[in-house]
């Protein structure tokens, strides 16, 4: 697994690390003992970011890792977790007050002292032009609560209005073979800033793994049923924004572009190790749901892919996806 630099955190984190929104809720149900393995998983096969947030299962998800922490003192992992969605998404929440009372909770529910990492989630987009949310979050680095922080976003336009911040130590933003406007408009400057990216989202909610067909169905509490047109939170967090037909035909596109240049791997390792060999990806963070899963993503750390194939991919988006995805974030 390569190791490289989280941005301004100066952490040494895996290229590939493990988002954990599915162990908290809107994925399915994953029981208390499957999370804990996946946890394990993921470690031992040389993962050493979990991305979590206090709202994934109401708190469940963080839990889960404090209970994991707790098992395995100095395992070397960096947490990130996000805060700001616990309240109406409004600007005049993203306060010191609420920061505090937010962090606080995230720090029982990890069990630590201070914090790793903390991401603002996603919040309005005024939010990120606020002089007074930087001092807020400053405070909280100064007073101990948290080591560094950076942002979630949406947009592009968001990530850039972050970047230019001093104190700014990342930004994770959704990027994935649907999703290429990050890597032309942000990767570059994020790189001259030294501001680290996380970049979720990697299989575009599953369709980049290209096992799902028109007929596929999702659970009721999943969010690839209930947000598949925006009614529960931004439309781009599911499916990447993709109309489902749609994606589900250049899904099968990409696996046999995948095939083609990793006969030996799946296509859901192929999309990872391109999301990761972007430059100025720090780590690539997608979800798992077994073992075996988190074992299949992190081999994806060391896959090869031949040059060509970055060409594929972009001309597939160009055709298939760009008109419906790329003006809108």
């Amino acid at each position: 697994m390569e190791i490289r630099t989280l941005g301004r955190t100066h952490r040494q984190v895996s290229a590939i690390g493990l988002g954990t929104w599915q162990l908290g809720a809107d994925w399915g149900d994953v029981d208390e003992a499957d999370a804990l393995a996946v946890l394990d998983a993921s470690a031992g096969a040389g993962v050493t970011v979990f991305d979590t947030a206090d709202v994934y299962g109401d708190g469940r998800s963080e839990a889960l890792i404090g209970r994991w922490l707790a098992a395995n003192p100095g395992a070397g992992v960096t947490v990130a977790t996000k805060m700001g969605r616990r309240m109406p998404q409004l600007h005049e929440n993203y306060v010191l007050e609420h920061f505090r009372a937010w962090t606080d909770r995230s720090r029982r529910n990890l069990g630590v002292e201070t914090l790793d990492l903390v991401q603002l989630h996603c919040p309005p987009s005024s939010v990120y032009s606020d002089d007074a949310v930087y001092d807020a979050l400053d405070t909280l680095v100064a007073e101990g609560a948290i080591a560094a922080y950076g942002v979630s976003v949406e947009k592009v336009d968001e990530a850039l209005t972050a970047i230019a911040r001093p104190n700014v130590a990342t930004v994770q933003i959704i990027l994935n073979a649907f999703r290429f406007r990050p890597v032309d408009e942000v990767l570059p400057v994020a790189k001259q800033y030294g501001v680290g990216i996380i970049a979720r989202v990697p299989l575009a909610s599953g369709l980049l793994a290209g096992r799902y067909s028109l007929e596929t169905e999702f659970p009721a509490n999943d969010h690839r049923t209930y947000n598949r047109h925006g009614q529960a939170f931004d439309v781009g967090e599911t499916f990447s924004g993709v109309e489902y037909a749609t994606g589900v035909r250049a899904a099968s596109e990409f696996t046999a572009l995948a095939r083609e240049a990793a006969p030996d791997a799946t296509a859901a390792q192929v999309a990872l190790a391109w999301v990761a060999r972007q430059d100025g990806v720090s780590t690539v963070i997608p979800g798992a749901r077994s073992p075996e899963q988190a074992r299949a993503n992190a081999a994806a750390g060391s896959l090869e892919l031949p040059e060509s194939f970055d060409a594929a991919v972009r001309d597939l988006y160009d055709r298939d996806v760009r008109s419906s995805v790329h003006h809108r974030w």
